[in-house]
């Protein structure tokens, strides 16, 4: 406030930013309102996933532990099964957050061992950890998404936080401060004009008067000569 001088042009432009950081604080207010939305949203998808992801590791585990008994170890049947490359993220906005969107081709049942050498116990725990898979990739997106809403909220709030509390009160202070010097500075220059009219009045009404003292005045100088 100490650096702005008190004209009307200054006035104006604080006005200006003064209006500039209302909208501003309404348009991350209505931002942090979304991400919130849509963080519960997620947040909610995430517990229903992570409720039900954890009995779907225990049925592929317990799976896999009864193929290793009855099979031995299978890592010749793990060997056997490619890496899949079909996990793919794109990304999608949300008020300027980028939120991923995770997706993993679909279980064709398709095998890649023999069935000469293996049982059914294999077999259920092949399609227990595609499911594992296809629920991880799931849960993977679910998390990031509440990661990043997480930051953005945090963030959209400190600049909200930060006009509401510091830079719009500062404005409006710096706005009441030009106003009431300008409207000081107003009564002043309301109050000497009119003591300068006060002061050509009182000038003029002497002059007149000495004027009309100056006509009434009888000439005396015929009756001093004679």
């Amino acid at each position: 406030m100490a650096d702005v001088f008190p004209t009307k042009g200054n006035l104006i432009n604080v006005k200006k930013s003064l209006s500039l950081a209302k909208v501003g604080y309404e348009l991350l207010d209505r931002k942090r309102n979304v991400l919130i939305r849509e963080l519960m949203m997620m947040v909610d998808a995430a517990k229903a996933l992570r409720s039900s992801i954890s009995e779907t590791y225990k049925d592929a585990y317990s799976a896999l532990q009864r193929a290793n008994i009855t099979m031995g170890l299978i890592s010749r049947v793990a060997e056997a099964t490619p890496v899949d490359n079909s996990v793919n993220v794109c990304y999608r906005s949300v008020m300027g957050c980028e939120l991923p969107k995770v997706t993993i081709g679909e279980f064709d049942n398709k095998v890649f061992y023999g069935f000469e050498n293996t049982d059914g116990n294999v077999d259920v725990a092949y399609i227990s950890f595609e499911k594992v898979k296809q629920m991880t990739t799931m849960l993977a997106e679910v998390d990031n998404s509440v990661f990043r809403l997480a930051n953005a909220i945090k963030k959209t709030q400190t600049r909200a936080n930060a006009l509401k509390n510091i830079v719009i009160p500062r404005y409006e202070e710096t706005v009441k401060f030009i106003e009431n010097s300008l409207e000081e500075k107003e009564r002043e220059e309301f109050s000497r004009q009119k003591v300068i009219k006060a002061q050509k009045t009182r000038k003029k009404y002497k002059a007149r008067r000495l004027e009309s003292e100056r006509i009434e005045l009888p000439d005396i100088s015929r009756f001093v000569n004679n």
